[in-house]
């Protein structure tokens, strides 16, 4: 389990590098003014970031999710196999409940890693070198929105983000599982690594089409109170402006690169974490296709 959990931690690592930009890109489209719009969609997003704001931009708020990746895999891994253990038999409903166990319990870090995350993300839009820096960086944030706003401020979006987390994690485990079972993943197969990237990728894509709109809610309301002016009185609340100045399409803002992120960030995660196995256990002990830690992206996967 400690050899399995290392190898998360360093896939997750791989995961995040790969994926922030698109994460990035996600939460800008998700939040700007429709108004005044500064990007016409994702692919613009990406030119008009490095362009303004050089290659660095795309990896603003990068701090948060590292810091985070070690706590959040300790406890999906170890709340997702202890459930799972418990209900007794490894069946897809069971991988489910498990794995929505898991998402529910990491909000409690989830929560305030991504609240620094999106508020440095969205410090200095459009500026090549920072005029007015607000925070030095992810850990400055929280100490910052907590000094102003206390304990309630650093969990802002916190019952949003367990909306979206909960069942988003459960389809998470169950398509990965339905997915191994499907390709006949074996420690044998030649092709057990692109077998487990093309499950882990696939898992990812339906994990985020599955609770996408809420996602949308949490990045406004976390981003809500940028710049001193607050717009949203709750989820609601947040909903239904969001849907009366934008209409239903508003709740698939940013979907394309999340989508464009998800598939190469499990596939990257998972390659690194058999590489490791791979590198650490003889060939002969490498287990056969099971769930191994599985690493939030935030922004899940």
């Amino acid at each position: 389990m400690a050899l399995d959990f290392l190898a998360g931690c360093v896939g997750g690592a791989a995961g995040v590098l790969v994926g922030h930009p698109f994460d990035t890109v996600k939460v800008r489209l998700q939040v700007q003014n429709v108004e005044k719009p500064l990007y016409r969609g994702t692919f613009h997003c990406f030119q008009s970031i490095i362009k303004q704001e050089s290659a660095f931009g795309l990896y603003k708020g990068i701090g948060s999710p590292m810091m985070g990746l070690t706590f959040i895999n300790a406890l999906v891994f170890g709340v997702q196999g202890n459930t799972l253990r418990a209900l007794g038999k490894d069946t897809p409903l069971n991988q489910f409940l498990a794995g929505s166990a898991a998402g529910a319990i990491q909000c409690v870090i989830c929560c305030p890693m991504e609240l620094a995350k999106t508020r440095m993300q969205l410090q200095g839009t459009g500026e090549y070198k920072l005029k007015t820096k607000n925070y030095k960086n992810s850990l400055d944030c929280l100490i910052k929105i907590y000094q102003k706003e206390g304990l309630r401020g650093i969990n802002r979006g916190m019952v949003s983000t367990f909306i979206r987390e909960t069942p988003s994690f459960g389809f998470y485990f169950l398509t990965y599982d339905c997915m191994t079972r499907y390709l006949g993943c074996e420690a044998e197969d030649s092709y057990v690594i692109p077998k487990l990237l093309f499950s882990g990728g696939m898992s990812g894509i339906v994990s985020w089409l599955s609770t996408y709109p809420m996602d949308v809610i949490k990045s406004r309301l976390q981003a809500d109170g940028v710049g001193g002016v607050t717009q949203y009185n709750g989820i609601l609340d947040c909903v239904r402006k969001s849907y009366h100045e934008e209409g239903w399409r508003v709740f698939t803002r940013g979907l394309t690169s999340t989508l464009l992120r998800a598939f190469p960030v499990n596939a990257a995660t998972f390659a690194t974490v058999t590489v490791f196995l791979m590198y650490m256990k003889s060939e002969d002990n490498l287990p056969e296709c099971e769930p191994g830690p599985v690493i939030h992206q935030p922004s899940s996967l």
